[in-house]
C-alpha cells in the first residue's frame, strides 16, 4: 500500500515536472505581470467612462485591443482590412408616459407592463393571441396560420417554443415585433415569462436600450408599439387571454437612432499546413455598463464610473495575453482572437458575429470565452461548460501547469453557460465553454463588486491576473494542438446544432 501510494505520488511529480519544463519552453511562461497590469489599468481607467457600448470609451477600448493586436503580430482576418467589424445599433430612448386598459381595466405603469420599442401611439384594437408570434418552416412554426391580425394587437408568449432563456427572450422580441408589423399589426403586447424578477425588468428595461438594428438602413425605420406585461402575474394573463379583449393603449413611445459599435477580431495563421485551415476563437467582451444611471446600481457624486475591471477587463487581458503569446510561436490550428461589445446589453457582439462570421463557422472547432463577475477564489479558475465541451482534459492540465485548480459549473442555478457570448457560439454547435476568474458559488463577495462602482483596478490581484491569462493561453494552445477536435457530451442540448454545422 505504501509503495502504491509512492510511486503514484513520485509519478504526479513526474508528469508535473514535465508540464512545467513544457510551459517553459513556450512564450507564455515569459508574459509579465506588469504587462497585464497595465493593460487592465488601462481598459478600467476612469478615462474610458464605463466602456458603454455606443459611446467614446468603448470606441476608445476597441482602438486600444486593436493596437495591441497589431503589436504583438496578429494580423487582421483573411479578406479583411483592418481589426474592426462593424455592429449596426439601434439605440432607444427611456420609455416615458403611457396608459394600457384591458376591457377599461387599466393596468399600472411598470408594475404591471413597460413599453419595449415603439412609436407615439393613441389607438384602441381588438386583442388575437399568436401562441409564440414566430414563423419558421424548418422548425414547423406558423404562429399565424389562419389569424388575420391586420389592425389589431398580437398577444404572444416570451422566448421560443424551445428556448426560454432570457437572452433568447430578448433577442426573439426583435423577431416578433418585426413579424407582426409585416402582417399588419398595430401593437404587440408579450407576456414576459424570463426567471427574472419584474422590479429588475423594469429597473433595466425601462432605461435607455441599444438592440441589434434589424434592417441595414442607415436610420431606424418607425416601430409598432411593443409591450411587455409580467406574464408571471396569473390574473394580467387571464384577462388579455379572454374572450372579446378589447386593449386602448397611449404612449409618448421611445426615440430610436442608428449607432455603429465594433466587434474586434484579429487573426493568427496556424503553423500545420493540414490543421491551420481549422480555427479556434478566443473570445472576451469589451463593453460595461458606462457611467452614472447607465449603471443601474448606486453611485456617488464622487464615484460614478462603472470601471468593469473584473467585468470584464480582466478577460480582455487574457485575450490580449493570448495574442503576445501565440503570435510568437502559433499553434498547430489558427486562432481568430475576438473582443466583442455588447455583451452588457444583451450578448449583441457575439450574437452579431456568429450570424455574419468573417471566417466560416464549420471550420471552428472551438471557442475559449473569458468573462466573469469576479473572484473570491485565487487558487482556482471556474469553467462554465467544462465537462460539455470535450476538452476538459487540455483545460485542467493549463491550469494545473500554473498551480491553479479547476472548479466546473459552479452555481448551476445561476444558468451562466447561457448568460455570456459563448452562448452565441454554442448555438450553432461550436463547443464552447467560459473560463472564469475562481469563484465556489455565487455568493455577495462576488455581488461586491459586480455592476458596481467598485469595480476598480486598486482591487484587484494582479499575480493571479497573470496566473489566470497563462492557464487560458496555454489552454487555447493546447486545445489548438489537438490530433481531433473537442466534441459535445453526448446528448448536450447544443449536440444537434453540432452535427448540422460540422456535416462531413
Amino acid at each position: 500500500m505504501r509503495r502504491t501510494f509512492l510511486s503514484t505520488t513520485l509519478g504526479m511529480l513526474v508528469a508535473a515536472t514535465s508540464l512545467a519544463q513544457q510551459t517553459r519552453d513556450l512564450p507564455v511562461s515569459n508574459l509579465k505581470q506588469e504587462v497585464a497590469e497595465a493593460h487592465l489599468r488601462f481598459l478600467a481607467s476612469d478615462e474610458l467612462m464605463g466602456r458603454r457600448t455606443g459611446e467614446m470609451g468603448n470606441r476608445v477600448a476597441a482602438r486600444y485591443l486593436a493596437e495591441q493586436f497589431r503589436k504583438y503580430g496578429a494580423t487582421p482576418v483573411p479578406g479583411q482590412s483592418t481589426y474592426y467589424q462593424p455592429v449596426p445599433l439601434d439605440r432607444v430612448g427611456a420609455s416615458g408616459k403611457g396608459e394600457l386598459v384591458v376591457n377599461n381595466e387599466p393596468m399600472r405603469n411598470n408594475d404591471d407592463w413597460l413599453l419595449i420599442a415603439g412609436d407615439a401611439a393613441n389607438l384602441s384594437a381588438p386583442v388575437v393571441y399568436a401562441a409564440y408570434g414566430l414563423e419558421d418552416a424548418a422548425k414547423g412554426w406558423d404562429d399565424y396560420k389562419g389569424l388575420d391580425v391586420k389592425g389589431k394587437i398580437v398577444l404572444v408568449q416570451s422566448g421560443s417554443p424551445e428556448n426560454q432563456t432570457p437572452a433568447e427572450i430578448v433577442a426573439s422580441s426583435n423577431q416578433k415585433r418585426q413579424l407582426a408589423a409585416a402582417k399588419g399589426a398595430a401593437a404587440v403586447i408579450e407576456l414576459f415569462t424570463a426567471p427574472i424578477p419584474w422590479n429588475i425588468v423594469t429597473r433595466n428595461f425601462t432605461r435607455e436600450q441599444i438592440t441589434l438594428a434589424q434592417t441595414t438602413d442607415a436610420a431606424p425605420q418607425s416601430t409598432l408599439p411593443h409591450v411587455w406585461v409580467n406574464g408571471k402575474e396569473a390574473k394580467l394573463t387571464r384577462a388579455l387571454r379572454a374572450a372579446n379583449t378589447v386593449v386602448r393603449l397611449t404612449t409618448e413611445g421611445r426615440k430610436s437612432e442608428r449607432i455603429i459599435s465594433h466587434n474586434v477580431a484579429a487573426y493568427i495563421q496556424g503553423s500545420d499546413p493540414k490543421l491551420r485551415d481549422e480555427y479556434i476563437i478566443l473570445s472576451a467582451h469589451y463593453d460595461h455598463v458606462g457611467v452614472g444611471k447607465q449603471g443601474g446600481q448606486p453611485y456617488t457624486a464622487e464615484d460614478s464610473i462603472f470601471n468593469g475591471a473584473r467585468d470584464n477587463a480582466f478577460g480582455c487581458v487574457a485575450l490580449l495575453s493570448s495574442a503576445e503569446a501565440l503570435a510568437k510561436n502559433p499553434p498547430k490550428r489558427s486562432v481568430l482572437l475576438l473582443a466583442v461589445t455588447g455583451e452588457e446589453l444583451g450578448l449583441l457582439g457575439s450574437r452579431y458575429y456568429a450570424s455574419n462570421s468573417l471566417l466560416a463557422l464549420n471550420k471552428c472547432i472551438f471557442n475559449l470565452n473569458s468573462d466573469g463577475a469576479g473572484y473570491n477564489d485565487t487558487s482556482i479558475v471556474s469553467i462554465i461548460g467544462l465537462d460539455r465541451t470535450g476538452a476538459k482534459a487540455e483545460i485542467e492540465a493549463a491550469a494545473k501547469a500554473f498551480g491553479l485548480d479547476v472548479v466546473a459549473d459552479p452555481s448551476p442555478e445561476q444558468g451562466l453557460f447561457d448568460r455570456s457570448d459563448n452562448v452565441n457560439f454554442a448555438i450553432k454547435g461550436i463547443p464552447a465553454p467560459t473560463f472564469t476568474p475562481g469563484f465556489r458559488k455565487f455568493d455577495q463577495d462576488i455581488m461586491k463588486h459586480y455592476h458596481q462602482v467598485s469595480d476598480n483596478p486598486e482591487t484587484v490581484d494582479f499575480g493571479y491576473l497573470l496566473k489566470f491569462s497563462q492557464a487560458y493561453t496555454y489552454a487555447a494552445r493546447l486545445i489548438a494542438d489537438r490530433a481531433t477536435a473537442p466534441q459535445w457530451t453526448a446528448g448536450d442540448k447544443y449536440e444537434e446544432a453540432a452535427r448540422k454545422l460540422y456535416v462531413k
